[in-house]
C-alpha cells in the first residue's frame, strides 16, 4: 500500500498506546496512551483501540501488538488480559475462555474497517529494529520477557521463552518482571539478566540480541559490558515496528 497511513496499538499490562504513522515511520501526531483496565475481555480491549484510534488521524491500515501467544491474528494465550486486576493477580476461569481462540486480527478488521496485523508486542517492537542479516533476537524487559526471533530478517513461529522455567521453579516472566525489578532494585536484577541471557544462548545461538521494553535501558552498564555484542533499543520502536511489520517476510 504505497502512502499508507499505519495505525500502530502496542498493548502492555500497564497502558496501551497508539500513534498513525507514514510509511517512512514519521509520526502524523502525538501518541495517545491510556492506563489497561483489568478486568479486561476482548470486547473491552477492542473498545479501548478502537477509542483511540478516534483520537488520532485516519488510517488506512492497522497493527496490533499484544501479550502472548499469538498464531495468526488469533489469541492462543494471553497471560495478563485473563486476571481480575492486572499481572500477578488472581487468573478468572470466564476470561481465559473468552480470550483463548480469539480472532483478534478479525475482530479489529470488523471493528476499525481497516485491514489489520496482530501479532505478540514484542514480534512488532523487534520489527522496528532488525538488520535482516543472520539470526536476531529480540528480548524486551518490561512487565514480564518478551521475546521474538528473526532469520535474515523473516519472522519466525513465536515462542512463548517467559514461560520457561529458569530458576528455584521461578519463568523468567517471575524472574525478570517489573515487580522482581522494583524489589531487587536495578543492579541485583541486571545481574539476573545476564544469568538469563547466559542460558537462552546455548538455545538460540544468535547473531545479534537486541534488549528493549520499558525496562531494556535500565540494565547497568556494569552488565552490558559482561553481555558482549548487544544493542539496546528504544521504547518507540515498538510503533515503529507497526509500519515495518507489513513488508516482513516469515520464516
Amino acid at each position: 500500500m504505497p502512502g499508507a497511513r499505519t495505525l500502530s496499538i502496542d498493548c502492555g499490562g500497564g497502558g496501551i498506546k497508539g500513534c498513525v504513522l507514514d510509511t517512512s515511520g514519521t509520526l502524523l501526531a502525538p501518541p495517545v496512551r491510556r492506563p489497561t483496565p483489568y478486568p479486561l475481555p476482548p470486547e473491552r480491549l477492542l473498545g479501548l483501540i478502537a477509542g483511540i484510534a478516534d483520537e488520532l488521524p485516519e488510517a488506512d491500515r492497522a497493527t496490533v501488538g499484544m501479550p502472548g501467544m499469538i498464531r495468526h491474528g488469533v489469541v492462543v494465550h494471553t497471560p495478563h488480559y485473563i486476571t481480575r486486576s492486572g499481572p500477578r493477580t488472581r487468573q478468572l476461569p470466564e476470561l481465559e475462555k473468552a480470550w483463548q481462540g480469539f480472532d483478534m486480527a478479525a475482530a479489529i478488521r470488523a471493528r476499525l474497517g481497516l485491514p489489520a496485523v496482530v501479532l505478540n508486542d514484542a514480534e512488532v517492537h523487534g520489527a522496528g529494529v532488525v538488520d535482516g542479516i543472520g539470526c536476531e533476537l529480540v528480548l524486551t524487559l518490561g512487565t514480564g520477557l518478551g521475546s521474538a526471533l528473526f532469520d535474515d530478517g523473516a519472522l519466525a513461529p513465536h515462542l512463548e521463552l517467559s514461560h520457561a522455567q529458569v530458576r528455584w521453579g521461578l519463568t523468567y516472566d517471575g524472574y525478570l518482571g517489573e515487580h522482581e525489578r522494583l524489589r531487587l532494585g536495578d543492579s541485583h536484577w541486571s545481574r539476573r539478566v545476564r544469568r538469563a541471557i547466559d542460558s537462552l544462548h546455548p538455545v538460540v545461538r544468535w547473531d545479534r540480541l537486541y534488549l528493549g521494553g520499558g525496562n531494556g535501558q535500565r540494565v547497568v552498564a556494569s552488565t552490558l559490558a559482561r553481555l558482549g555484542p548487544v544493542t539496546i533499543i528504544p521504547n518507540s520502536a515498538a510503533l515503529l515496528g507497526g509500519v515495518r511489520v507489513w513488508s516482513l517476510p516469515r520464516a
